[in-house]
């Protein structure tokens, strides 16, 4: 038995975010499918230490994902993605960090391929942690970017992500922002990647016809996004499950009754049977869940082990 190490360096050299987009919207197809196995993650220390698991049944091969979250280092994610197959005595551990991040772009990618209109081409980012950089790299894969406005209460912080982006934008107005009621305003699409437990806008802000994803809070306790942009949206969301059970958004208009479970699409669902009629706004709401991780887990296991 061996297992093959990767870290952020070789991860990042061996995947496109195009690959990783593709990989992500396959295995939700699958688990919209039932292709998979996929308990809903541990959490402990109220999220400071994640759990994850899936198991992907035709190929027999499985992900393992450990990781603890604090928001006050850097890097605020460290632990490991392990992979396996029943059938190979050998598996890949891979660094949680980087493929988190990775992952987590990738969904949105495909949430805003599936969601933002084809002419969306202006992106508000709030954030500007450790999820940002992938973030704007899959909304600039799926719709190229003519905009990028990077909102961040540490205006040192929005700019120091800006320049690290801007080798990759070539051609892209890049601009920076300490409000992001203002600078939601005139945007297509709107990321949110914060650990916010309040709404980072108000409803009234947002244009008439804008995509948002959020994907910063994933525990009850917070909140990126007002209930009535829920209300007033087409709402699709990673896994039903997971959602009820950890985004605090959803938990909060469900008791507020801004929504019912009804109003909520899985995302593997809206795939395969895509609407034409999702209304002027959109939103994607992830917490980040087991699938996405086995994806790119794959694309490591397909590209390092031999």
């Amino acid at each position: 038995m061996k297992a093959m190490t990767v870290g952020e360096p070789e991860i990042r050299e061996a995947v496109t975010m195009k690959e990783a987009i593709d990989a992500v919207r396959q295995a939700f197809v699958d688990l919209a499918g039932g292709e998979f196995e996929m308990p809903t993650r541990t959490a402990l220390r109220d999220g400071q230490f994640l759990v994850m698991s899936a198991h992907h049944r035709p190929t027999a091969s499985a992900m393992f994902k450990t990781l603890s979250v604090n928001f006050e280092r850097k890097p605020a994610i460290t632990g490991t993605v392990v992979w396996s197959e029943a059938g190979r005595l050998d598996h890949l551990v891979a660094d949680a960090g980087a493929v988190t991040a990775l992952r987590t772009g990738a969904v949105v990618g495909v949430a805003t391929d599936l969601l933002a209109p084809p002419e969306s081409e202006r992106l508000t980012l709030i954030g500007a942690g450790g999820q940002a950089s992938d973030q704007v790299r899959a909304v600039h894969t799926v719709r190229p970017l003519s905009r990028l406005t990077v909102v961040d209460a540490d205006l040192g912080r929005a700019q120091d992500l800006v320049g690290r982006l801007a080798p990759e934008l070539a051609e892209v107005e890049l601009l920076t922002a300490t409000d992001a009621v203002s600078a939601v305003r005139g945007a297509d699409i709107v990321c949110c990647a914060t650990n916010a437990t309040s709404p980072l806008f108000p409803e009234s802000a947002l244009p008439a016809q804008v995509h948002v994803n959020a994907i910063g809070a994933y525990r009850p306790t917070m909140r990126e996004l007002p209930d009535e942009l829920l209300a007033g949206s087409t709402v699709v969301v990673d896994e039903l499950d997971a959602i009820l059970e950890e985004s605090g958004e959803v938990i909060h208009a469900l008791e507020a009754r801004a929504i019912t479970k009804d109003a909520l699409t899985e995302l593997g669902t809206a795939l395969t049977a895509p609407s034409a009629e999702y209304g002027r706004r959109t939103v994607f709401k992830s917490v980040g869940v087991a699938v996405q991780d086995w994806a790119l887990a794959r694309l490591l296991a397909d590209k390092f082990l031999v």
